[in-house]
């Protein structure tokens, strides 16, 4: 009986080494009240924290994270930027999955295969993220693939973002009720509301971040944008921030005295701790591309202090952009940013290596935003004049289960003169193929769009209407790739996207306001010669709802163990020990 014990320990021992290492995790979400802006309200907490842990794995792990929904209302949690290889059953996004009700749990569970980079997870249902519910994630490189850059002495994450003091489900009613959500009450840092660098704007007793550095060493800022509307400038007060990243490409290495994040965004700098410490320095985050005289309470402050500093930061904040009004001026920032095409990425061949610009396009589509309007009484957004619709059964539950009429494969690949409507059209987009999408953005207001499941070339960007002949000027050796990009309103962004990985991927409005109002639609992307290889088979614990409600089972709470498959080995040995020295005696 020992002997065979042994075997079978040893043949799991076996199977595990066999395969990339994994990680287990559980997150709770729950309320629990905090006043970062010195205004009593309820954010939504994972673990009891705000913002929540952070995810910090290595390429190709295995990430297994048991979600526990203790909030009053449905729940996904979705993780952009990570393309989820053949597995879009754990987008976290309603066309993908069901949700998970409360009182009840998931165990989402993803590779992060060929990755790397800084990214943040958030809850994609009903504005949660309004409330909270974020937190980062760091996709580590492998020891044997060197990074483009000298090692950083630490990493600091700042998740910035603009803050109500209303809590997502009045921000909800006021969308629904046809009113803008208006200006924000102030910007987060870390979930904490701005150091008072101002007596008239910040009250007293409000707490602050505070970030300690060491003279002369260089740090790794990652710095995300995960607020509701707002683009932020992010400046540290007498330090250049040197780009090397951004949502898990390295770029070529600039300097920057400011940069502008837009909502969805992350980007990592180096920064080295080279001043004389004569006090601390102001870490800005403030609003951009509004009238930042009437906005100026929408700027959050965090202290970077010296372990040699000498008192306290005073003074005025860094200064902003004064192109507020010269937003061609500002275009040139984003226009700038270029792939490392020399860097290895995830894995030892160079990440440029795709010459994407050589490639015949298969497809264009032209995607317009326009303000909301009311449709059959209702305040709603378009794009392509749609406003989207959730299904009560996700895409692909329906495709295998053949419901009928659960959406259409009839999103235009262009704007049409048509009244607005609501509706289900999905993108149906070609295996292999590779399509040129044009982002229009002829809102108002600055937006930025994401794609759920790749990383796009962001080849071109400019103001006016796009045309064939804009295709003159687009990039075509060394643009970045990424997943969210900013269109500047009145303008258009250009991106091109290989469609290798089969699913049903979200296209989206990141700007939670726009968002929520119906601005998104789905790429339904199919191998019609599907044979078990590009395609995950659905979960053993996916979750059935709308037309397929009969077959959901009644979950079962299951809590993951944080035991890494690397660790498993010593687990083994002293289990061994003991076994044997049980049979011995």
């Amino acid at each position: 009986m020992a002997l065979l014990l042994l075997i079978h320990i040893a043949l799991f021992s076996t199977l595990c080494f066999a395969a990339d290492p994994s990680v287990f995790l559980d997150f709770k979400l729950s309320y629990i009240t905090l006043s970062p802006l010195g205004v009593p309200q309820r954010v939504i907490a994972v673990n009891g924290a705000f913002p929540g842990p952070v995810v910090n794995v290595t390429t190709n792990y295995n990430v297994n994270i048991n979600v526990h929904n203790q909030l009053d209302e449905n729940l996904l949690m979705t993780w952009p930027g990570i393309q989820m290889r053949r597995n879009s059953w754990q987008d976290g996004v309603l066309g993908t999955n069901c949700p998970i009700h409360p009182k009840k749990n998931f165990t989402y569970r993803f590779q992060v295969k060929d990755q790397i980079g800084s990214f943040f997870y958030f809850p994609s249902l009903n504005f949660q993220r309004a409330s909270g519910g974020f937190g980062p994630i760091i996709i580590n490189n492998r020891n044997i693939i060197a990074i483009p850059f000298a090692h950083p002495d630490a990493d600091i994450v700042l998740l910035v973002g603009d803050w109500y003091t209303k809590n997502h489900t009045a921000l909800r009613t006021t969308l629904e009720s046809g009113e803008e959500l208006g200006m924000p009450d102030g910007v987060l840092i870390n979930g904490k509301g701005p150091y008072r660098y101002n007596s008239t704007l910040v009250p007293d007793g409000i707490e602050y971040e505070i970030i300690n550095v060491d003279p002369g060493k260089t740090y790794r800022f990652r710095v995300h944008n995960v607020g509701t509307s707002t683009s932020l400038n992010f400046r540290i007060e007498g330090h250049n921030l040197l780009l090397v990243e951004t949502e898990g490409f390295y770029t070529t290495q600039q300097n920057f005295t400011s940069f502008d994040i837009h909502v969805g965004q992350s980007y990592s700098f180096l920064v080295t701790m080279d001043q004389n410490a004569t006090k601390d320095y102001y870490i800005v985050a403030s609003a951009r591309f509004v009238n930042e005289t009437v906005w100026e309470r929408v700027t959050g402050v965090a202290i970077l202090h010296y372990s040699n500093s000498k008192g306290p930061a005073s003074g005025p904040l860094p200064v902003a952009p004064s192109d507020i009004y010269n937003q061609w001026s500002a275009m040139n920032q984003p226009r700038a940013i270029r792939q490392n095409t020399t860097a290895s990425g995830a894995r030892p061949n160079p990440q440029g290596s795709f010459h994407y610009g050589s490639i015949n396009v298969t497809d264009t589509y032209v995607i317009q935003s326009l303000p909301p309007v009311r449709i059959d009484g209702k305040f709603r957004a378009t794009l392509n004049g749609i406003s989207f619709v959730n299904p009560d059964t996700p895409i692909r539950l329906a495709d295998l289960h053949k419901v009928k009429g659960a959406y259409k494969l009839d999103f235009p690949n262009k704007p049409h003169d048509r009244t607005p409507h609501m509706d289900r059209s999905v993108i149906n987009a070609t295996y292999k193929g590779f399509i040129e999408i044009i982002l229009q953005n002829n809102d108002t207001k600055m937006q930025s769009f994401h794609m759920d499941g790749y990383a796009f070339f962001v080849v071109g960007m400019d103001f006016g209407v796009w045309s064939e002949n804009s295709r003159n000027n687009y990039n075509k050796w060394d643009a970045i790739s990424r997943s969210t990009t900013e269109v500047y309103p009145g303008g258009w962004t250009a991106v091109l996207v290989s469609l290798d990985n089969v699913g049903v991927w979200n296209l989206r409005v990141e700007n939670l306001d726009r968002w929520y109002l119906g601005q998104e639609t789905y790429m339904r992307i199919i191998n019609p010669e599907e044979n078990g290889k590009t395609e995950m088979v659905p979960p053993d614990n996916v979750i059935y709802c709308g037309a397929l409600q009969s077959l959901q089972k009644e979950s079962q709470s299951s809590s993951a163990m944080a035991l890494h498959c690397g660790n498993f080995k010593l687990f083994l040995t002293v289990a061994i020990t003991i076994l044997a020295l049980y049979f011995h005696f």
